[in-house]
């Protein structure tokens, strides 16, 4: 297994400002990792995304087995080097997300997860040794341990009898990786119980990996119990291994979460919103699709660097969204990445000035404000 070093060079309460160095390079943290599901940003260039300041980003093993398939990614030198020469560090989910997404479709025993493809149909089984070794073919950096992630409305019994597997699943994944393979994190489960959760960790934590994550969260259960359940947990975690949670990526979820001590993020809001018309802002989610903004030669963020908002106004992008053009999703995902990438180094900024509590209360009171005031005006 690849090594991977995390080093905490400042603390502001709980939110840490560190350095994670893989085997591809050095990763800022806080972090937020663009999705690549297929091994591309939607209609991004690796080169944009690194321009943008993305020095990790996530690519999804389920959808890659099944499209283009790892062994060809593998004959073509991995996916680092089948995305055209991404120089940054890779992250690759188990396809564990797919035995909650696609519930209709698996089966899952102790030995793995049998799924329906949602291309054609085919049978498909994925165990903890099968993933290490499509993740190890993709040329993964950082690989997650195959897991299943409970429902929000999830019983105790049936959270409790998918964490007790999934640490079963996660000690056969270690013992599956090869010296190529990249750095393994294991998943914290136990759904909206905090016992359960403790139990996990525990478990989860005695395999002495990498890094860790938290699983099954931002799947549709109250923000409140999403930041409680963390708040419970990541005190457990081992202080000096980086702690990622999966799927949140909301402006107000990554100022709220560094604050209980995450230091990595993923999730496709940013890129997904874009493809709406809905850009980030400091001050809330502004929709460009809104007939108010058909005669606003303003950008869309005054104070922003990126390229839709150095050289477009909000007429000329609601324009192209009402006609579809495709350039209205490439800018307004510059855009959407550039805010959140952007936030994040402010952040790591805040925390470095040991100023974060303040930052954090200031920029969620007016992106709160800029949500009220931008109902208000659609009304």
């Amino acid at each position: 297994m690849a090594k991977l070093d995390f080093d905490i060079l400042a603390q502001s309460g709980r939110a840490r400002r560190g350095r994670l160095t893989t085997r591809k390079g050095v990763v800022e943290t806080p972090t937020f990792m663009p999705v690549g599901t297929v091994g591309s940003v939607k209609s991004l260039t690796p080169g944009e995304v690194s321009d943008l300041g993305a020095g990790i980003i996530l690519g999804n093993t389920y959808h890659l087995l099944l499209r283009p398939g790892v062994d060809l990614v593998a004959e073509m030198g991995g996916l680092h080097r089948f995305m055209g020469g991404w120089t940054g560090s890779i992250l690759t989910d188990s396809g564990g997300f797919q035995v909650f997404s696609l519930a209709s479709r698996r089966v899952v025993t102790e030995e793995g997860v049998s799924f329906r493809s949602h291309l054609d149909g085919a049978l498909m089984e994925l165990t903890p040794e099968k993933a290490m070794d499509a993740q190890t073919l993709l040329g993964s950096d950082i690989l997650m341990a195959l897991d299943e992630c409970p429902p929000p409305d999830a019983d105790r019994e049936y959270a409790e009898k998918a964490l007790l597997r999934d640490a079963r699943w996660a000690k056969r994944a270690k013992s599956a990786l090869r010296p190529e393979s990249g750095a393994l994190f294991g998943i914290v489960q136990g759904g909206m119980y905090k016992d359960l959760r403790a139990q996990s960790a525990e478990l989860i934590c005695e395999l002495d990996l990498p890094g860790h994550s938290l699983g099954g969260l931002s799947v549709g259960e109250p923000k409140e119990t999403m930041l409680e359940v963390i708040d419970a947990t990541q005190p457990l975690m081992p202080r000096k291994k980086p702690l990622y949670l999966m799927g949140v990526g909301a402006p107000e979820d990554l100022i709220n979460c560094v604050g209980l001590g995450v230091d990595m993020f993923d999730c496709v809001l940013p890129t997904r919103m874009a493809r709406t018309g809905t850009m980030l802002t400091k001050d809330g989610r502004l929709n460009l699709r809104n007939a108010r903004f058909a005669r606003d030669s303003r950008p869309i963020e005054e104070d922003c660097g990126c390229p839709a908002c150095r050289n477009y106004s909000r007429a000329y992008l609601r324009h192209l969204f009402a006609a579809r053009e495709l350039l209205a999703y490439r800018l307004g995902t510059l855009h959407n990445l550039y805010f959140t990438l952007n936030l994040m180094a402010r952040i790591r900024q805040a925390i470095e000035n040991d100023n974060y509590a303040a930052f954090a209360r200031e920029a969620l009171d007016r992106l709160s404000r800029g949500e009220h005031r931008a109902a208000a005006d659609d009304q």
